[in-house]
């Protein structure tokens, strides 16, 4: 195919076929071709004048329509089985505009206060943590409920040797117990339960030991208890020379087992929509979960490198929609331990569903129903 002419040479081609038409063809056939071709000269003219090309307004429209702006959330790279990293496997975020940015393993301490500062857009941790990081003054919420304790799927578990002769709350006065780190579930769940049975929590040593670090630590005796979340609490308790005492779900039937998602006000408030699509990608994979236990345990082994037979089970709150009870009980634990100052921090200043598609769709089809239900 001809190069195509530019808009110059298609003007003196033009002008060139008037001449010729007028030796060559009759009058009354030349005036008719003579006007066709002044037209597509005046055309052509145009298109000079304006700097374009035939067709490029039209291919600009369409290479604007294709792109697409992505924006990309910082988030830990712990070796942990977490919703982000399975929604990121399962595809969830490819239909949206938002991706995860990776940033390195983030210790489980830091990951609200670096939320809070804005060092990553996103983190789960427990209530707690959320609560009195907000009364301290951090930019953060709650977008999203997380894990779910269950008898069969509890958020954390306890372990002593079974040399040791320690069975009951009582025994933990003058122990040394291993937990992940303070201000969080097994510090505040734990002590609130030992209290309620007569235990002086401050005879009590608390020694912060990370998960995968305590099933050791229990067998070489440099704890006497071990608090231990999945999914390594199912190695220490398939281990033969451990004894598990209770999980959380004794302890209060898993109100305190929630550990919800966290946001950046500010990275919110600049971008609503890939907090949207945030919420729905780990909503859509928290179902996944919970639809697909076994599968959702194999890529727990696979991403962690350990034996598929020693994770256990991991359940999410149905649609990763946040209720307020988690949080009141929280509220009210760190008021009376005086870490917050009564009435510092409300529920309402902790969470917000207005992120979550599904609690906005189950929300409005609640007020229908009760709108229907008076009008009965």
């Amino acid at each position: 195919m001809a190069p195509r002419a530019s808009g110059t040479e298609f003007i003196h081609r033009s002008v060139h076929q008037v001449h010729t038409m007028k030796a060559t063809h009759t009058p009354h056939r030349a005036r008719g071709l003579k006007r066709s071709v002044i037209t597509a000269w005046v055309a052509a003219a145009v298109l000079l004048q304006s700097g374009c090309k035939p067709h490029d307004g039209q291919a600009q429209t369409s290479a604007a329509s294709s792109r697409q702006e992505v924006t990309y959330f910082k988030y830990p790279d712990n070796p942990a089985f977490d919703l982000v990293y399975l929604a990121d496997k399962l595809g969830y975020f490819e239909n949206t505009s938002t991706r995860p940015k990776y940033v390195g393993k983030v210790s489980a301490p830091q990951i609200i206060p670096l939320v809070g500062t804005g060092e990553i857009d996103f983190g789960t941790r427990m209530v707690p943590l959320v609560i009195s990081a907000i009364a301290s003054g951090a930019d953060i919420k709650v977008v999203s409920a997380g894990g779910e304790t269950l008898p069969d799927a509890p958020h954390m578990k306890y372990f002593s040797r079974k040399d040791s002769g320690i069975r009951s709350p009582k025994d933990f006065e003058g122990k040394t117990v291993a937990f992940n780190s303070f201000g969080a579930c097994a510090e505040f769940v734990t002590k609130k339960y030992l209290s309620q049975h007569g235990v002086d929590v401050s005879k009590v040593n608390w020694l912060v030991v990370p998960d995968n670090q305590s099933q050791q630590a229990l067998v070489t005796r440099n704890v006497d208890i071990a608090i231990i979340h999945p999914p390594f609490s199912g190695a220490a308790e398939a281990d033969p020379q451990l004894h598990k005492l209770w999980s959380d779900w004794d302890e209060d039937r898993g109100l305190g087992g929630m550990a919800p998602y966290s946001v950046n006000g500010a990275f919110a408030r600049a971008h609503p929509q890939a907090v949207k699509d945030f919420v729905s990608a780990i909503a859509k994979a928290g179902n996944w979960v919970n639809a697909h236990p076994d599968e959702a345990r194999k890529l727990t082994a696979e991403r962690l490198g350990i034996d598929v037979n020693l994770v256990e089970r991991y359940a999410y709150v149905k649609d990763l929609v946040v209720t307020e009870p988690p949080i009141q009980y929280y509220i009210e634990i760190l008021e009376q331990a005086g870490k917050i100052p009564k009435g510092k921090v409300a529920v309402k200043d902790v969470y917000t569903n207005e992120y979550n598609a599904l609690a906005v769709r189950q929300s409005q089809a609640n007020a229908t129903a009760n709108e229907t239900g008076s009008r009965s």
